[in-house]
């Protein structure tokens, strides 16, 4: 009986997710504008502008090398909210210069800010920058002083994406850069390439990697300062989750989230998603694969190092910042590939989860439903052969 239920409990699972039948099919129309409004070039300053049309709301999503790199979410209530930009206040990253009209339809805004690149010298090959003395990190690069590149040579209209690619003035990065390829979507699905993270129509994907930097000592790793900024009222937690199936990033078997939800409420505005897992490889195999941890958020007073941000948020933000690094005991350090890839979502309300694929459930489904199938038949043939037996009643020896 026990197989019974669990079988039972799986097939209703999938009905309730629609893995059965397609998945999520919400959609939105996607388009792309490359500086909006702007009439005279701004040059090493770019600022993408997604609209992602649903059926009575928007989602506007902006990237922009205004400073340290960033991605703005602004979700309306209305189909009509539209983006409007003061390009010689956010230039000057002045409050209110970039905002989205009308400003009552806003419902949610939130920003994901790139703002430090670290350097350390993993003496003791334990990949544990919080257990290194302050002597162990070397001088941080800025980001927020990249000079970075011109989004109009990869822009994609047809796959919603673009690249940015940074690099500091040191001779460290004389042949290297610091890219994030971005990518909206229209629906649900998944890229090929792992980690082969879930999106939806209501997030955004950035690929992030460090390539071909000089490191400044033989045991260096990195590791990445992030920082969200998002309205009052609501709070910030990682909350890690743990699942059984590993399909679409082999050996990896947890998902990292870091939330903003609201105070005394479960209900969450917007996420950054990720696995544990980065690659030291362009075109990785699982050799290639190494972890990746995180700190746990903390507030920020200082100001960010984003114009689009500052340029946006004109009331009390909150600002909450964490580390993640690259890299576990004994594997080998950043000078053996000179490359590192990481990969996140960032996205309104609850953010996707995996669940099994077809594949997996029609595994799932022959391996319970086999016995089950056996228990079925072996209960009718002992029924009906107990059912001939009493119809037979008694019969004499002679």
């Amino acid at each position: 009986m026990d197989k019974i239920q669990i079988f039972i409990n799986i097939l209703l699972i999938c009905a309730a997710r629609g893995v059965l039948w397609g998945g999520d099919d919400f959609r939105r129309k996607v388009s792309l504008e490359l500086n909006p409004g702007q009439k005279t070039p701004s040059p090493g300053v770019d600022l993408l502008h997604v609209r992602a049309l649903g059926e009575n709301d928007t989602l506007h999503l902006l990237l922009s090398s205004n400073g340290a790199p960033a991605v703005l979410l602004v979700h309306t209530n209305s189909t009509e909210s539209l983006i409007h930009v003061n390009w010689t206040a956010f230039l000057n990253r002045t409050p209110g210069s970039v905002r989205v009209e009308p400003e009552s339809s806003v419902r949610y805004s939130s920003a994901l800010v790139f703002s430090r690149l670290l350097e350390y010298d993993d003496v003791n090959n334990t990949a544990d920058p919080q257990d290194l003395p302050e002597s162990s990190f070397l001088p941080p690069y800025d980001l927020q002083n990249f000079t970075w590149s011109e989004m109009n040579s990869t822009l994609d209209y047809t796959h919603h994406s673009t690249l940015l690619c940074g690099r500091d003035s040191s001779s460290a990065f004389s042949n290297a850069s610091l890219c994030l390829q971005f990518s909206a979507f229209e629906s649900e699905g998944r890229e090929e390439a792992w980690p082969s993270l879930l999106h939806s129509a209501n997030s955004s994907q950035l690929r992030v990697w460090l390539e071909g930097v000089i490191p400044r000592t033989n045991q260096s790793r990195f590791s990445l300062e992030l920082q969200t900024v998002s309205e009052e009222g609501f709070q910030s937690r990682v909350d890690i989750h743990e699942f059984i199936d590993d399909e679409y990033t082999p050996s990896i078997f947890q998902m990292s989230e870091w939330v903003s939800s609201q105070v005394n409420s479960s209900s969450v505005g917007g996420f950054v998603q990720w696995k544990p897992v980065a690659y030291r490889q362009r075109e990785p195999v699982l050799e290639d694969a190494t972890s990746c941890r995180n700190t746990l958020p903390i507030s920020l007073t200082q100001p960010t190092p984003s114009g689009l941000v500052s340029s946006y948020f004109t009331h009390n933000s909150l600002m909450y910042g964490i580390n993640v690094s690259f890299g576990m005991a004994e594997d080998p350090f950043y000078s053996s590939t000179h490359f590192i890839s990481w990969t996140v979502l960032v996205g309104m309300g609850s953010p996707p989860s995996d669940f099994f694929s077809p594949l997996v459930m029609g595994i799932i489904a022959v391996g319970l439903g086999t016995p089950l199938a056996l228990l079925v038949v072996g209960g009718v043939y002992v029924c009906i052969r107990k059912r001939r037996e009493e119809q037979l009643g008694y019969q004499p020896i002679n």
